[in-house]
């Protein structure tokens, strides 16, 4: 069997936001969820994950994962054979946006965590498709199942995220990064912006997907994790 996945989902998200990939991905190897806890800091929530991780696996992250596999590879680059990072921003998070977010803070616990999830994770973050509503309702549920004060955690762990360009050209493992075409939230040419800086970062563009690509593209991008999992080079390589 071959080594290990470990799979961190995003933002408000948990095992269902890489369903589809945990299915196929698992047949052939161990799949290993880990769920952002209970640290505000993708630091402390890497800190207290390291110790349970096997001495070699591979990584497929997405958003707020994304960030938390980078701080993983700054721990443990000699354990991780390849990562892959789905939507996933490396700057840090600006003041004037993290100010606005102060407010979703409290409105979170005030009952309104709908409104909440609504503002940072619109509709038109995801392609204009007849599945977007179900992925919408999808990623609501989510939410409402982690609730007001894990909204409150993994906001904040947003807003402190470090800029992450240091560790990312330092690493030397072969790195996919998969970007929806229509994401708003991490556009095409951040993506772009983080698999030049990476030695071995290589861009997968998903066609008809934004900012949840392994939910609105599943196939596509099961397909995707297949090949660079195995071993074999992927198919645009940008320096």
């Amino acid at each position: 069997m071959s080594e290990p996945v470990v799979m961190i989902p995003g933002f408000m998200a948990d095992a269902r936001s890489f369903m589809p990939q945990i299915a196929r991905l698992g047949a052939d190897r161990p799949v290993i969820l880990l769920t952002p806890g209970l640290g505000e800091t993708v630091e402390k929530i890497a800190a207290d994950v390291v110790p349970h991780l096997p001495p070699r696996f591979a990584l497929v992250a997405h958003g707020l994962g994304g960030n938390i596999a980078i701080e993983l590879l700054r721990k443990r680059a000699e354990a991780v054979s390849r990562v892959v990072l789905i939507a996933t921003d490396p700057l840090p998070e600006t003041p004037q946006l993290a100010a606005e977010q102060e407010a979703l803070l409290v409105a979170a616990k005030t009952g309104h965590l709908a409104a909440c999830m609504a503002q940072m994770l619109p509709p038109t973050a995801l392609h204009d498709a007849p599945w977007r509503d179900e992925v919408m309702a999808l990623v609501m549920d989510m939410a409402e199942n982690l609730g007001p004060e894990q909204f409150q955690r993994h906001l904040r762990v947003l807003q402190r995220r470090p800029d992450q360009q240091k560790t990312l050209r330092k690493v030397h493992v072969p790195t996919m990064i998969i970007a929806g075409e229509s994401d708003t939230l991490v556009p095409r040419r951040r993506a772009e912006f983080l698999a030049a800086m990476m030695p071995q970062g290589c861009l997968e563009v998903i066609a008809e997907a934004g900012h949840l690509p392994q939910l609105e593209q599943p196939e596509a991008v099961t397909k995707v994790l297949e090949t660079f999992l195995s071993g074999r080079l992927p198919t645009l390589m940008l320096r």
